[in-house]
């Protein structure tokens, strides 16, 4: 039996928050010729309407704090304004395109994250991915676009971190799959200077990658996005990068290749 190979995107905010950017992006994504899902968050869109309506914005390490009327903020926000535009942009460039959250088709179910030292309110921690819908619709040509929401199953939307959703969805689908996964931003991949573009580490393994987390190379942010790098390639996703959107379309872009 041939099995497909199906690409996971994630997209990031430089990609979001630039319709130029963006524009350009989704009519390459929609040339991809295989099976794909494409994942997107929108924290600075969610952070602007929410400075719009005088809603005091609360990070703590780089995370969102999300009380009930910054999820309402960020269902608008994720689920409607962001989703809605893109999959109207894909359907401009003939890529058939389906809304999701992870409510739809009890796609992704999540609990609300315990209070440890930090109270982040609603925001979810993944438990259980049902792909069945997801798998439906790849296999009729058809491409699911997610945003950063998930459900608890009791009727609780809950903000939920795209990086992570992007790699559960992946390993979800990895049984019926060869199933590659993109984390796409604005670098080239990890850098071992985060000032210097040239300082690309095109490949990263477990090991150097705890020598890189001692040197403190990789630190903040891409801590949580490298772990959801690890945590899919080692739950037999194929290829797990990370860089610019061009490690796509591109046959010579260079960008951060993760094993095992």
């Amino acid at each position: 039996m041939i099995v497909k190979t199906l690409k996971v995107v994630k997209i990031g905010g430089n990609i979001i928050d630039n319709e130029e950017e963006l524009y350009g992006f989704l009519e390459q994504f929609s040339k991809i010729n295989t099976p794909k899902i494409l994942v997107h968050g929108g924290g600075k869109e969610a952070t602007k309407l929410a400075n719009k309506m005088g809603v005091e914005v609360k990070m703590t390490n780089g995370r969102r704090i999300t009380d009930e009327t910054t999820l309402d903020i960020a269902t608008m926000v994720y689920a409607g304004k962001i989703n809605k535009q893109i999959v109207a942009k894909l359907q401009r460039n003939n890529c058939n395109a389906i809304g999701f959250s992870g409510a739809d088709g009890n796609t992704i179910v999540s609990e609300k994250r315990p209070v440890k030292d930090v109270d982040f309110g609603f925001v979810g921690d993944i438990v259980d991915v049902n792909p069945d819908v997801v798998k439906l619709l790849v296999n009729h040509n058809i491409t699911p676009v997610f945003c950063a929401l998930t459900h608890d199953k009791k009727g609780q939307l809950l903000n939920t971190n795209a990086d992570t959703i992007a790699s559960e969805l992946a390993i979800s689908l990895a049984k019926d799959f060869n199933v590659e996964l993109y984390y796409c931003f604005e670098k080239k991949g990890v850098l071992q200077d985060a000032n210097d573009d040239n300082s690309l580490i095109e490949t990263i393994n477990t090991l150097t990658y705890q020598d890189l987390i001692h040197k403190g190379v990789i630190t903040d942010g891409m801590l949580p996005k490298l772990n959801n790098c690890f945590h899919a390639i080692n739950n037999e996703v194929a290829k797990v990068c990370v860089g610019k959107t061009e490690m796509l379309f591109e046959i010579n872009s260079k960008f951060t290749n993760i094993k095992k």
